[in-house]
């Protein structure tokens, strides 16, 4: 046997994954399907959340809990639409001036501007403005970990989810399922590495809680991407993208 034939995985081993996964007596699995089923399954899941992450779904809703976030949002297509932020191009020139046009850049190598964390709609405003006033290059992807059920209340996940559908950037959600309502012992201590990074002292039932908080705002507000922090809802993630719904997981820390 050479070296990499070490790598193999058993055929044996492949089945008893596939056997635990299709024991009917299997407590974690009947437990995602009754959750996923909850939500309507996953074809009513997927069609809910494209739904309530169209623009037009999402300003309706926010001009009930947030009028002056509409005008916002409206301000920012306005803008998109009439291609006032400097491009690529642009700001490369402006950059290195007129030697950008000699130049070749390597975009397979692209780097992604990312703000992490924005957690108020308003800071985004800013700088959103300030990008256009300066020309500076307006980020495309958005780390937010502010607590879900507060920015639900006052507009701010209608109005950021609008934001990120008007100007095409990536966006990912942290819930409120994440172990650090004190359900984690390890958090705050001097174990508290194990806690962030492996997930040690996560409670079992919280990947169902956080599978349920996610359908939730997935369903009802289009949100697709969250952070995972602990193997219990990576695997429930890992799950859920198998069974067909379109969801996205940053797998990181807290």
């Amino acid at each position: 046997m050479n070296l990499r034939e070490k790598l193999l995985i058993d055929n044996r081993r492949v089945m008893e994954i596939n056997d635990f996964l299709m024991n009917p007596d299997n407590r974690l699995i009947n437990d995602v399907l009754e959750i996923i089923d909850k939500y309507g399954g996953v074809d009513e899941i997927n069609r809910r959340a494209k739904e309530a992450r169209r623009i037009d779904n999402l300003l309706a809703k926010l001009e009930k809990v947030n009028p002056s976030y509409v005008k916002d949002i409206e301000w920012l297509i306005e803008q998109r639409d009439k291609g006032t932020y400097i491009t690529i191009d642009e700001y490369r020139r402006r950059v290195l001036g007129e030697k950008a046009e000699d130049m070749d850049f390597k975009e397979d190598y692209a780097v992604t501007l990312e703000i992490s964390a924005c957690q108020y709609f308003p800071f985004f405003m800013t700088e959103a403005k300030q990008a256009l006033e300066k020309k500076e290059l307006m980020p495309g992807r958005y780390i937010r970990v502010r607590n879900m059920k507060e920015q639900e209340k006052d507009g701010d996940l209608l109005a950021m989810t609008a934001a990120m559908q008007a100007i095409g950037a990536s966006w990912c959600e942290t819930l409120d399922t994440k172990g650090t309502d004190g359900s984690n012992i390890h958090l705050g201590g001097p174990e508290t590495i194990t806690g962030y990074f492996g997930g040690v002292g996560e409670p079992n039932d919280y990947p169902l809680r956080w599978l349920d908080e996610f359908l939730y705002y997935n369903t009802n507000y289009g949100v697709k991407q969250v952070l995972n922090v602990n193997p219990g809802t990576i695997l429930v993630g890992y799950m859920l993208h198998k069974l067909g719904v379109d969801v996205e997981f940053k797998i990181s820390v807290y």
